[in-house]
């Protein structure tokens, strides 16, 4: 049984840092002739203290430069137009949370997902990629860079 849905999961904050991660994403959906959706999480401070700081338009502007920078990773990533191809989620709030409640939205037979070098504070994978390993109900892929 072949996969129909891949979902790679980047974080456009770390600059170019995830180019190897969709370019993993990318390969394994190729292979397994899936549909490859990528997404990335803002987070929300509407609902936190914080969100008292920035104007209501605030959040708006964030997710349109959030998907702009998306557009541009994977164009960087995969090749000019290569956007095209993808379905593009930006999600607001938690990042394992949106993710995992976007791949069951989405049915993905596989989340990719990175972690990068650790330090002290997420020695194993980073708070994320470990949470989407622990709670997923899909086959996870944690590209190491």
């Amino acid at each position: 049984m072949s996969m129909k849905t891949v979902l790679c999961a980047v974080d456009i904050s770390n600059d170019n840092r995830d180019v190897g991660v969709l370019k993993q994403a990318a390969r394994l959906a190729e292979m397994e002739g899936a549909q490859l959706d990528v997404i990335t999480v803002v987070p929300d401070f509407g609902m936190s203290v914080v969100g008292a700081f920035f104007d209501k338009g605030h959040h708006d502007k964030m997710v349109a430069e959030a998907r702009t920078r998306l557009n541009d990773l994977v164009n960087t990533a995969l090749g000019d137009g290569a956007s095209d191809d993808q379905r593009h989620v930006v999600a607001t709030g938690s990042a394992y949370e949106e993710i995992l409640k976007i791949a069951d939205t989405i049915k993905a037979e596989l989340i990719v997902i990175g972690a990068h070098k650790p330090d002290f504070s997420d020695y194993l994978l980073g708070p994320n990629a470990a949470r989407v390993v622990r709670h997923s109900s899909c086959s996870v892929y944690v590209v190491r860079s």
